[in-house]
């Protein structure tokens, strides 16, 4: 197996991967052996892909490119395959047992594998072996197929892969050890913070499964009310710090592990995470407190657990948004927008890119008012050190934020058309499918559309793999698919 494990085809080796990964939830069978009837359920979709995933190892690989556009090609494609592949072994067990149907399987599938959160399932019925599947899920989409791969094989392509995937930093020398590190770290993370729920009160598989979304900043609950049904500020507090550690670059993370403290807090996006969360709390706390007339400590306590939820994009939430002031809510639509960290588990337009465009507006705005004479060299701090920040980041930056906007504003007017809502409640609904989120105002649910389910599933996606993977990946395709048809046509 080993031999054919390191075979030539990249995607064989995901396939193999996502089937050992699918055979992962029968572990919950001895401390549940009633669930043992739901055990085929994942043993057919597993073995078949990790059959396909041989027979594609074993297959000799086509290739007519050369050069950077063949890696850029195959990176692409592979990570393409590989979140797809997932979404439909994930859903797979849903269905085969008649749970959900096609549409609401992958919907549960492709919310697990994006660390999204967005449900429609009714987790006071789920055994538990479905919600160890949901959850196991969110915690390997947090660190993604390509990060899980690369740690048993290392090969040239290694390198674009990893990029391909959205990680934008390499945390060691070299990429096996990268991914090694960021899997070490977030397994110790883990058995850290399952055990602290433990302590608090939550029982141990409820606590392994709030750790696992909560760091890869998830938000899939064993509760219906999420973390607010505990009512315990211990859970909360747990909750808070894992969703942090979930939401910060990988990089800062493993200086933080390595107690270099000075460099972690000069990191300009840290610095930014704080800025937003002392402005934004403070007025969601005002807001709760005197325009829906919580008590101030419930409301403090409603206010950082579900405005770190939105910015950390993890889903989970204290009470339900009926009810809120248009205040609130629409604070929380900001903080989803802008997301969490760079090169981390989270979604939304990410930290760094908000702060980049501030920078931008503010270097626009000084050049006009400053004399023609003037110069700047503007940079920002990440966890390696001081970037400039010149024309080519600044274009990619604005030009990722134009098509998420675009893709959000969109978005929310197709879901008012297919869940016939108010567009603001559309737009909370959308910005959290988008930036990978979790939270609902409460248009997602068992009664949900097709429609309106389809439409949340694309921009989850796009949120995910961060649009340009995506819409490189299908450009790939149809430039291969047009090669192999004009190569025909000419015989």
């Amino acid at each position: 197996m080993l031999k054919i494990f390191h075979g030539r085809s990249n995607c064989g080796k995901m396939a193999i991967l996502i089937g050992f990964l699918t055979y992962m939830p029968l572990l919950v069978l001895p401390f549940y052996p009633e669930d043992a009837v739901y055990a085929i359920d994942f043993i057919l979709p597993a073995t078949g892909s990790v059959l396909l995933g041989i027979l594609l190892c074993l297959k000799r690989p086509v290739t007519s490119d050369s050069g950077w556009r063949k890696n850029v090609r195959s990176s692409s494609l592979t990570v393409l395959f590989a979140w797809g592949l997932g979404f439909l072994m994930g859903a797979l067990p849903f269905m085969l047992s008649g749970q959900l149907p096609f549409v609401g399987a992958l919907f549960e599938s492709v919310s697990g594998w994006t660390t999204t959160g967005l449900s429609v399932m009714d987790v006071s019925e789920t055994s538990h072996i479905y919600l160890f599947h949901r959850s196991f899920m969110q915690y390997c989409g947090g660190l993604g197929f390509i990060t899980m791969m690369i740690m048993l094989v290392h090969e040239k392509q290694s390198n674009n892969l990893f990029l391909a995937e959205g990680h934008p930093d390499k945390l060691m020398p070299n990429i096996k050890k990268t991914a090694r590190t960021i899997f070490e770290m977030f397994f110790v993370f883990l058995l850290l913070g399952t055990a602290a729920y433990a302590v608090a009160g939550m029982n141990v598989f409820d606590g392994l499964l709030h750790a696992m979304c909560a760091l890869s900043t998830g938000g899939f609950s064993t509760r219906l009310g999420s973390i607010g049904e505990y009512n315990n500020i211990a859970i909360e507090v747990i909750t808070l710090a894992l969703m942090l550690i979930g939401t910060t670059n990988f990089a800062v993370l493993l200086l933080a592990v390595k107690g270099k403290w000075r460099m972690v807090f000069k990191v300009s996006e840290l610095r930014f995470l704080g800025v937003l969360m002392l402005l934004f709390l403070p007025i969601l706390t005002l807001s709760l407190h005197m325009q829906m007339g919580l008590p101030l400590g419930h409301s403090i306590r409603s206010a950082f657990v579900d405005g770190v939820s939105a910015l950390s994009t993890t889903g989970f939430s204290s009470m339900a948004y009926t009810g809120w002031p248009p205040l609130s809510i629409g604070l929380l639509i900001m903080l989803m927008l802008i997301g969490g960290g760079i090169g981390s588990t989270a979604g939304g337009l990410k930290l760094t890119r908000v702060y980049l465009l501030l920078r931008i507006v503010k270097e626009n705005i000084c050049r006009r008012i400053s004399p023609a004479r003037r110069v700047t060299a503007p940079y920002y701090t990440k966890a390696q050190g001081r970037t400039k920040i010149d024309a080519s980041l600044a274009g990619d930056t604005t030009a990722f934020i134009a098509c998420y906007l675009f893709i959000f504003i969109l978005g929310s007017l197709l879901i008012t058309v297919t869940a016939g809502c108010s567009l603001t409640d559309a737009m909370f609904e959308f910005s959290s499918a988008l930036g990978t989120v979790g939270l609902s105002i409460g248009i997602t649910g068992p009664n949900t559309g097709n429609a309106t389910l389809i439409i949340e599933i694309v921009g989850m996606l796009m949120g995910r793999l961060e649009i340009f993977i995506v819409l490189t990946a299908i450009h790939s395709g149809f430039s291969i698919l047009r090669e192999k048809a004009a190569g025909t046509s000419s015989v």
